[in-house]
């Protein structure tokens, strides 16, 4: 099993290119399903999570290619042979839960394991249930499986989400895509990810409006077609690395990001001292002198402070200058990786949804163990800081949503390297 090894090297000074949003990508593509024509999808990321979905499709008989060293996908599902996706290839990631929703328009039924994925709550799918039966779907759980009918097809109809859901409002808008009528998505998720995915069915011939907002309306059309399509940068990668240099001091440009895809996560990193600055070729990190400000954050559904940056940013308070209280509201038992900090010296109280991170003056390297996704590269960032060498033990997790880690941060200064665990 491999490990990545860090150790503490002063200031970084570099670029690093930001890849195509994970979470934007697995939700592209089930929309395939959606239509017998092909759909491409460039600035697609190299990660494990990827090759999950591209085996859930084949597995239902879409055609899939990796072009371009993986970085294109040429999708084709005109002759899908099964509308059953299996327990063995579910289990490994969540949003496998994404390619109910497009079965169900298409065909009118489906069969569907319940997901697994990183260990961080029970985010359940009821949420996603719900919003397909407002569209006339019939559901049945047994056995560890949905099984969702429509032979009638699904019609349009008005939801409202009780609780603001990435996953539920992108499996209930593709859904609506091919609905009969009008749908009215109320409270849905605003996230860019979102954003990129209605612009993606709008190539394929879908016709919505109001993505971005806490409303979308779907005109449901008869049948969509092909398209190429762009996946939009990932806002969590380019969080990470711009955490990098305020970590440990210097200037890092991240290539292809976008301030205002992570405008509330850049505000307090102002807020904690560090200058950030939006480019021509991207977003520029620079933190040359003193140390870092305690700020307080509580995570919120875009365009609030994203979850999946609360783990890293733990890791930049624990050296920080004063006392910041960090609240988790999306996920219970997302702070798995604050144990793993204390052991490199870390001063943090957790209770329930909220962690107060007291600044030290210097982190020491330690071997921590990844817990999840989120808390590997955390750990990672937090070596970067301490003194002597950390070794990060379960990266598997890791590379499901960053590629080329040690690549990137080592192109800046920093010294890390994966090694095979004796």
């Amino acid at each position: 099993m491999d490990q990545i090894v860090v150790t503490g090297n002063g200031p970084l000074k570099g670029e690093i290119p930001i890849a195509g949003a994970k979470n934007a990508c697995l939700t592209l593509m089930p929309a395939t399903l959606l239509t017998d024509a092909p759909l491409t999808l460039t600035n697609a990321p190299r990660l494990s999570d990827i090759k999950t979905m591209k085996a859930l499709l084949e597995s239902l008989g879409a055609e899939v290619q990796a072009l371009q060293d993986g970085k294109v996908l040429v999708m084709a599902s005109h002759d899908l042979t099964s509308r059953r996706a299996d327990y063995d290839i579910v289990r490994k990631m969540r949003a496998s839960i994404l390619v109910l929703g497009p079965l169900l328009a298409r065909y009118g039924d489906a069969e569907v394991s319940l997901p697994g994925g990183c260990a961080i709550g029970a985010r359940p799918v009821d949420l996603h249930l719900r919003g397909l039966e407002a569209l006339g779907a019939t559901l049945d759980l047994r056995d560890g499986y949905v099984h969702a009918k429509a032979p009638g097809g699904l019609k349009g109809a008005e939801f409202e989400f009780p609780l603001v859901s990435v996953g539920a409002t992108e499996n209930v808008l593709m859904a609506a895509t091919l609905a009969k009528g009008t749908s009215v998505l109320k409270n849905v998720a605003r996230e860019p990810e979102i954003v990129d995915l209605a612009r993606c069915l709008r190539r394929m011939g879908a016709d919505i409006e109001g993505e971005g907002t806490d409303t979308i309306v779907v005109h449901g059309v008869a049948a969509l077609g092909g398209a190429t399509h762009p996946v939009v940068a990932d806002r969590i990668e380019l969080g990470t690395y711009l955490l990098a240099p305020a970590i440990a001091g210097g200037e890092v440009e991240c290539v292809g990001g976008s301030r205002d895809l992570i405008a509330a996560f850049a505000d307090k990193l102002e807020e904690a001292g560090v200058e950030i600055t939006q480019t021509n070729r991207g977003v520029k990190a620079a933190h040359k002198t003193g140390r870092i400000k305690a700020v307080d954050v509580t995570t919120q559904p875009f365009p609030g402070f994203p979850t999946d940056l609360q783990a890293q940013m733990m890791a930049l308070m624990c050296t920080a200058e004063g006392t910041s209280v960090l609240e988790e509201t999306i996920f219970e038992n997302r702070f798995m990786h604050a144990p793993e900090l204390t052991r490199m010296g870390a001063r943090i109280e957790v209770s329930g949804g909220t962690a107060r991170v007291t600044g030290v003056d210097r982190l020491k390297g330690a071997p921590v163990m990844a817990t999840d996704l989120r808390a590997s590269v955390s750990l990672i960032l937090a070596g970067l800081a301490a003194e002597g060498e950390t070794v990060v033990n379960r990266v598997y997790h890791l590379d499901r949503g960053y590629e080329s880690v040690e690549d990137k941060l080592s192109a800046c200064g920093a010294r890390i390297e994966r090694m095979r665990a004796a």
